[in-house]
């Protein structure tokens, strides 16, 4: 099925802003980045998402540009991808149902990690690509992404993919937590829509990390 792509309408309130220069003298916590300290963190764009999300196909290119750049200057792409588990949890069956519950178990796919992603992302053999046991990437002991960057000592990471009021913005929270300096990408996320984008990027702007774009972000690399 050939769905149309679509760009949210990503929006930061003026008076969050105004907060953050009154209290820090500068609208950006990370004015700059070291791109060989820097991971671009991509997250479950998968077909079971991306195939039936307007908004998904959206940020494909975006991402790609952002992959593109930070690998050339040095940095790390990491791709991260939902776990299958052997068997579903009794609380997950009970917070969805049975049915759903098995089809997000299901919904990752099956083989090599690189065949379950998106095909229409380029992926280089110096890429990370992982699988996450919870709705986080960086959550302790669900995810070997935390150990493989601190191997290569990064302490930057930008936030991408979907849902970004899901498994972005639990990444984008425990990233935080960790000590590494967030910044989502306000344009290369998706969600289901415009509002619940920007409530995520609202929560993550005044307390876990920067919101920029695309654009700006090619700058900073």
């Amino acid at each position: 099925m050939d769905i149309e792509a679509k760009v949210h309408n990503w929006w930061i309130d003026p008076k969050q802003y105004a907060r953050h220069e009154q209290r820090r003298g500068r609208r950006y916590a990370f004015e700059t980045i070291v791109p060989l300290r820097t991971a671009l963190v991509v997250v479950d764009m998968i077909p079971f998402f991306v195939g039936e999300s307007p908004y998904c196909r959206g940020i494909v290119p975006k991402i790609q540009m952002l992959a593109q750049s930070l690998r050339a200057a040095g940095g790390v792409v990491a791709w991260v991808l939902p776990g299958v588990a052997a068997e579903v949890s009794t609380v997950k069956r009970e917070f969805y149902g049975d049915a759903v519950a098995e089809m997000y178990n299901a919904s990752a796919g099956t083989g090599p990690l690189r065949d379950r992603l998106w095909h229409e992302f380029t992926v280089e053999t110096e890429d990370l690509l992982v699988e996450k046991e919870a709705i986080s990437a960086f959550f302790p002991g669900y995810s070997p992404l935390p150990a493989l960057l601190k191997e290569r000592a990064i302490d930057t990471v930008l936030i991408t993919g979907t849902v970004t009021n899901v498994c972005c913005e639990s990444s984008a929270r425990d990233a935080s937590t960790l000590g590494y300096r967030v910044i989502m990408v306000a344009d290369a996320n998706a969600a289901g829509s415009d509002v619940t984008h920007n409530a995520t990027l609202y929560t993550i702007y005044r307390s876990f990390g920067d919101v920029r774009p695309t654009a700006e972000i090619l700058d900073l690399i």
